[in-house]
């Protein structure tokens, strides 16, 4: 982060965004923002974003409430993840802002950590909420749920409670209500292994662009890799490469669903992934899939 780099903060007004926000101002004066989504969910979103504002005027920082234009549907938690991220980014960027900061703490990422282990997720996932994100900026993560509460309780700065955080219809809750009070693990040591995975994750990218460049080429509407005898890891990312340049907005698969389709591809079978057709063997080709003949 430069000198006089102008900063934009995500603050939901929980205890976590509070404390970052309340340090922020202090550390930065004058060149911090604020914003709060409201995705229109919860009744008790409309007081809290209130409660931001009316912190932010007392102390000079700009606030902004943004929402989104459609309901959320489908899966509730990752739709609005996904659209909070798109409303701040282009909050951000209006407002001319060079970095958004979230307050993700320690927490958040042993969490994290943890639900992906449990899914059986590979490095790009074990990476976990990692520091710094193109844009996004995590100053909070050498820092305790608990001890961020703390700070606010001690410098009686307000904060808001989310009922949904007590939900444990929740994976995330259950398994935060298991973790509470524990010692088992050091911030400062997951961090650094989630910044590590985080590496390796951009060298595996790295790796794959280049072998994209010399063994991937487009025949017409077909994808074609003609070298296959390369690790699973990169095969996956390769795969992953051909079928979003097929089809944009397809829904890659993860996991096992992945691994079975390329014990598939390399017997030379056909496999249909993301609505495209992938026949596998020595040159593997990836085109669209014919569109579903109505019934």
């Amino acid at each position: 982060m430069g000198e006089g780099d102008r900063l934009g903060l995500a603050v939901s007004g929980g205890s976590d965004s509070m404390a970052m926000l309340t340090l922020a101002a202090q550390i930065w004066p004058g060149r911090v923002e604020a914003a709060t989504v409201d995705h229109g969910l919860r009744a008790e979103a409309r007081d809290e974003a209130s409660l931001v504002a009316g912190w932010c005027a007392a102390h000079g920082v700009p606030h902004a409430i943004l929402r989104p234009d459609a309901p959320i549907e489908g899966n509730i938690q990752a739709e609005a993840r996904t659209v909070r991220y798109a409303l701040l980014e282009s909050w951000r960027i209006e407002r001319g802002l060079d970095w958004l900061l979230t307050a993700h703490q320690a927490d958040d990422q042993i969490e994290t950590l943890i639900m992906r282990l449990n899914r059986g997720s590979g490095v790009g996932g074990l990476a976990s909420v990692r520091a710094r994100r193109g844009a996004i900026l995590r100053p909070m993560l050498g820092m305790r749920r608990a001890e961020l509460r703390d700070f606010c309780a001690r410098n009686e700065i307000p904060f808001a409670d989310d009922p949904s955080n007590e939900n444990r219809q929740f994976d995330r809750v259950r398994l935060r209500q298991a973790l509470a009070g524990s010692d088992l693990f050091d911030p400062a040591g997951v961090n650094r292994s989630a910044e590590a995975l985080g590496e390796a994750d951009a060298a595996l990218d790295w790796v794959t662009e280049e072998i994209a460049a010399r063994h991937v080429r487009a025949e017409g509407e077909t994808m074609l890799l003609d070298r296959t005898d390369l690790p699973p890891a990169i095969l996956r990312r390769l795969l992953a490469r051909m079928i979003r340049s097929i089809n944009v907005n397809g829904q890659i698969p993860r996991g096992p669903s992945l691994d079975q389709a390329l014990v598939q591809l390399f017997d030379g079978k056909t496999v249909t992934l993301a609505d495209c057709v992938v026949t596998g063997g020595n040159c593997w080709m990836v085109r669209r899939a014919p569109p579903r003949k109505a019934g």
